[in-house]
């Protein structure tokens, strides 16, 4: 039997997470539930209501999205069918139908996505599925909330002579105003409505030549309103006949509801029903809003949180763009108690409130903002004591209260316990505090209870090294500035830098030298190498930081060396194909080439006809049989790889053609040599090497040995200049 104390509650703030959980319910039922949330007594019930959040959580993401739950509450509609005689209105009605046909939709869903949502579809089998109060309710209401006319023969022939009536209403008044207004006496208006009747609109002077009921006249009193006495006859008969259909209706509601009457119960289970489904999906979408998910639930006493964030400080943080520090922390058998220390304003007391609240959601059915990794079990009493519990009201000291909360712990506590502590020992004399803080955690430790404390006592941090089944942590904390790390470090005491921050915050380094001296030499010591060890701490951490993020890069790297290797090696067998391909090509084109010239030279046919079968037969030998899609792969892939190599081929192309662009650019930059008698030239695309004879004109007589030749000058090039 889990039983959890209000003061858990309120300590570690879960009448907020139900605030923040019940903004995102649809229903006021749903959020009537969410706020009277409490831990679940039953780890059987308490199981199933984490898988409904879980599968709601995951139909976020899939396609198979579970349709609206939404309704319209019946509350009254089922308390007014439990009294005898009494009848539904239409309204209540037409909500009935609507929450029946949202509870046969959504049983359907989760019979045919029975393997997506197993729980929920066990839930809703537990829901009788019918169509007889819809069909019924629909036979008798329409969708605009009327009775229909068919409801019953005598509501239908009433009607019919409703309508009958109007139309006799609406002639005889025609007739009258028609003969009236020629004779007259009427108003410029003619005619207007009072009481929902028509009347006729009468000059003063002629109210007594008008034959008919007075229903009223102007503010002038120069107008006299009058329905006409044979439209007055029809009126009351309508009047009649309306009182007549009014009965009808009332008679066909009871007995609609006499009919709904036995499926009050039914009602009921649907109301619970979709007010349920709100809960879960209230919890669903506060878990998505922090990437909370349902953790591993262990048989066994261990509680590992792995990157644990606390909920209401992360949504807080994410809604002002603010970083949020997870916190990792591990709870089992061989180490049951942690003991954190460390300066002010490091982040004890949040660590500590972290996993209170986590484990608080966790057993009122809620996902909580963990790694994937991390294990949760159940524990049957989780105590707390956050805060100091001061109070004028009822006189209490600090020290009182704390003492009377540890009396309530001793009574309590056991080996199904966890227990949460913050600034465990403070409010009395520290020498004597700390003894009686130390006796009691030695009980806690005796009784194996689970728990997490927060001190500044060096005793509790020795006493911590001292016993097997317990340990030190400490907030890690920068030597240098002395700005909090918010990340708790497993294993070492953590130094609470009194001295240090003292000296940061402007206090004379005298003043802090004679109070070192007032204290005892041994605890100062202890306090410092406490303080060296977790600035050791600090800089190791970030070593290893530095040797992973270097270890995770070279493992990318390599990672990144297979695949380019890979596909080397796959474009490589891809051009090999493709080669082989296009040389078989070359050489059947060569033979089939061979065999046209000689059957161009001698026009026998059959030999023609023998070679080119000999040929491919011989091919097709060489082939293996595929299939069309196998054939299909493989043309594609040579399409591939051959298409690639022409890109590739037209790239080359296009690069060397720019090469040679700014190649003869540059050659074109370069200033031209000025050229003279006895210069060896020769032409730009020629070999030969010839002597200048002569220059005229812009044109120079080259010498070859053998002949001269006349030619420009800009088209000759130096070879080797005259000496």
């Amino acid at each position: 039997m889990i039983k959890i104390h209000s003061k858990t509650l309120d300590d570690l703030e879960f009448e907020t997470v139900l605030q923040q959980v019940s903004e995102h319910a649809v229903t006021a039922y749903g959020k009537q539930k969410i706020s009277n949330t409490k831990p679940f007594q039953d780890k059987d019930i308490l199981l199933t209501h984490l898988s409904y959040v879980n599968e709601y959580l995951a139909s976020f993401e899939n396609e198979n999205v579970i349709p609206n739950h939404g309704f319209d509450g019946i509350s009254l509609e089922i308390k007014m069918l439990a009294i005898e005689n009494s009848f539904l209105e239409i309204q209540g009605f037409r909500k009935i139908s609507a929450i029946s046909n949202t509870v046969n939709v959504l049983i359907k869903f989760f019979k045919k996505f029975l393997e997506y949502y197993p729980t929920l579809h066990k839930r809703s089998e537990q829901i009788e599925f019918t169509k007889v109060l819809i069909t019924e309710i629909d036979n008798v209401i329409n969708r605009f909330g009327e009775v229909k006319d068919t409801a019953s023969p005598e509501l239908a022939r009433i009607r019919r002579g409703i309508l009958s009536i109007r139309g006799k209403i609406n002639q005889s008044f025609s007739s009258a105003l028609s003969r009236y207004h020629q004779a007259d006496y009427l108003d410029e208006i003619r005619e207007t409505v009072v009481d929902n009747r028509r009347v006729l609109a009468v000059k003063a002077m002629h109210r007594r030549k008008v034959k008919g009921a007075i229903m009223g006249n102007s503010k002038t009193g120069s107008i006299v309103y009058i329905e006409p006495e044979i439209t007055l006859q029809y009126s009351r008969e309508l009047s009649n006949l309306e009182y007549e259909e009014k009965e009808e209706v009332t008679r066909i509601l009871k007995e609609l509801t006499d009919f709904t009457r036995p499926f009050a119960p039914l009602l009921r289970d649907y109301q619970d029903f979709l007010s349920d489904l709100d809960v879960s999906y209230s919890k669903a979408k506060y878990a998505a809003s922090m990437n909370a998910i349902l953790p591993e639930i262990s048989e066994k006493r261990e509680l590992f949180l792995k990157d644990a964030y606390h909920p209401l400080l992360y949504l807080t943080n994410k809604e002002r763009n603010e970083t949020t520090y997870p916190q990792t922390i591990e709870l089992r058998q061989g180490n049951r108690i942690i003991v954190i220390s460390g300066p002010n304003a490091g982040g004890k007391s949040i660590t500590l409130k972290t996993i209170g609240l986590l484990q608080l959601m966790l057993q009122s059915g809620m996902l909580v903002p963990v790694h994937e990794r991390s294990k949760m079990c159940l524990f049957e009493r989780i105590l707390t004591d956050i805060g100091d519990g001061q109070s004028i009201e009822n006189h209490l000291s600090t020290y009182s209260y704390r003492l009377k909360q540890m009396n309530y712990f001793l009574k309590k506590c056991n080996n199904k316990t966890l227990f949460l502590i913050d600034e465990f020992g403070t409010g009395s004399d520290p020498e004597l505090g700390g003894a009686l803080a130390e006796t009691f955690l030695e009980v806690f430790y005796e009784r194996e209870a689970f728990g997490i404390i927060t001190t500044h006592y060096s005793n509790l941090k020795l006493l911590a090294n001292e016993l097997p089944h317990a340990t030190n942590a400490n907030m890690m904390f920068d030597s240098k500035t002395l700005q909090p790390v918010y990340r708790l470090a497993l294993g070492q005491a953590g130094s609470s830098f009194t001295f240090e921050v003292a000296q940061k915050n402007g206090i004379p380094y005298s003043l802090i030298n004679k109070a070192k001296k007032k204290i005892e030499r041994g605890k100062v010591r202890f306090d410092a190498t406490i303080a060296k060890l977790q600035k050791e701490r600090s800089e190791m951490e970030k070593t290893s930081k530095l040797l992973k993020e270097e270890e995770i890069k070279a493992r990318e790297e390599n990672q990144r060396l297979d695949t380019l290797n890979t596909k080397m090696k796959s474009k490589l067998e891809s051009y090999q194909q493709l080669y082989d391909h296009d040389k078989r090509m070359i050489y059947l084109g060569n033979k089939i080439n061979e065999i046209a010239e000689r059957y161009f030279e001698n026009k026998k046919k059959r030999p023609l006809i023998s070679e080119f079968l000999r040929i491919v037969e011989t091919e097709n030998s060489k082939r293996k049989k595929q299939s069309a899609k196998e054939k299909k792969a493989q043309k594609a892939k040579q399409q591939a790889a051959k298409k690639e190599v022409i890109q590739k081929v037209a790239v080359i192309r296009e690069e060397k053609k720019i090469e040679k662009k700014k190649a003869a650019k540059k050659e074109a930059e370069k200033p031209r040599p000025i050229l003279k008698i006895g210069d060896r030239v020769r032409m730009p695309d020629g070999k030969a090497v010839g002597t200048i004879d002569s220059i005229e004109k812009g044109k120079a007589v080259v010498n070859y040995g053998l002949f001269t030749t006349t030619i420009s000058v800009d088209q000759l090039e130096l070879v080797e200049a005259a000496k």
